[in-house]
């Protein structure tokens, strides 16, 4: 019979239950994050002090993803493990509320405060986790990352300080370079179709109206009357594009663009946008930075606004 999570989290501890050496202050901080957005920014905050594993891929889900077991012994050896919170990781919620009571384990966008975040209708109680849409609002989950390894290494809290400040410069210009660039896009174009609806706080930030198939989570399911009035909005307010996502199915969109093509109105797939994870690891689109510098570039041009095709600083791929 499959042990359950708490049988196999309390196995996996006695397993693992290692001394630590008395030296282990000197070898670099073992970090587990949840996503790479989180893992980017304790590799920036902790530069070489700590060792940082994402247990999300690209193109991986984070509504529906499940930790393995690779995953829960990764995290049980870690000094930190960080996991966004929101209700964003909503299948390993249980697990990490047991593993909080063995190892040290923050929610880093729980501490974001409530009046700044998004209510859901369809989600009583619960705000939209998607926080890292606004690069305003992700500094403030860098700030946390950076105190709660300060607080796992207090030795390295001013190296942790020293970087986190030179990260958030950057999180600081490429929030310029978007408002910037998408103040180019027409008015009557701000409009931003995706899979689901993960761009929240974008559209809030930069004034653009969204509209996303699924809800918040991936979880939800589209139905057909949803499918039916977003092609008729298509339709009516003469939208030319939609936009796909590297982490969810672009099914429902091809649906959007084959019913308003049955409608005589032509829509084209603007580009692929990264929502609830980056690009391939190694690449400037597998960063924070990178991510959010390709969609603002990609958006903008798709809607009809002025943006350079590679981007804030020359970095994306080509074609971007």
């Amino acid at each position: 019979m499959p042990l359950s999570r708490r049988a196999f989290l309390a196995t996996a501890a006695a397993t693992l239950a290692v001394p630590r050496a008395a030296s282990a202050s000197s070898a670099p901080l073992s970090v587990v994050a949840t996503t790479g957005m989180i893992a980017d920014a304790a590799l920036n905050v902790a530069g070489p002090l700590a060792e940082v594993r994402a247990l999300m891929g690209p193109g991986v889900d984070p509504h529906a993803y499940r930790q393995t077991r690779t995953d829960i012994a990764a995290m049980l050896r870690a000094d930190v493990v960080l996991w966004h919170g929101l209700y964003l990781e909503a299948q390993m919620e249980e697990f990490l509320a047991d593993l909080a009571r063995r190892t040290r384990v923050d929610s880093v966008a729980e501490t974001v405060p409530a009046d700044l975040l998004i209510s859901h209708d369809t989600y009583a109680g619960r705000h939209d986790p998607h926080v890292w849409m606004d690069p305003d609002l992700w500094a403030l989950v860098v700030a946390r990352v950076r105190d709660t390894l300060a607080e796992a290494r207090a030795e390295a809290a001013p190296a942790f300080a020293a970087n986190a400040d030179a990260h958030l410069a950057d999180i600081a210009r490429l929030a310029t370079y978007a408002r910037e660039t998408l103040a180019t896009v027409p008015e009557p174009s701000r409009v931003l179709v995706t899979a689901h609806d993960a761009f929240g706080y974008f559209g809030r930030a930069y004034g653009f109206e969204v509209l996303g198939i699924q809800g918040i989570s991936t979880e939800s399911e589209a139905g057909l009357e949803r499918i039916g009035t977003l092609v008729e909005t298509l339709v009516s307010r003469r939208i030319g594009a939609v936009f796909v996502e590297s982490s969810v199915s672009d099914r429902n969109i091809r649906a959007l663009i084959e019913g308003a093509a049955a409608r005589g109105h032509d829509v084209r797939i603007g580009g692929e946008l990264y929502s609830d994870a980056m690009g391939r690891p190694g690449s400037y689109e597998g960063t924070y930075l990178g991510m959010i510098d390709h969609n603002v570039t990609v958006i903008a041009r798709a809607l009809g606004g002025a943006a350079p095709e590679r981007g804030m600083d020359g970095k994306l791929e080509a074609g971007a």
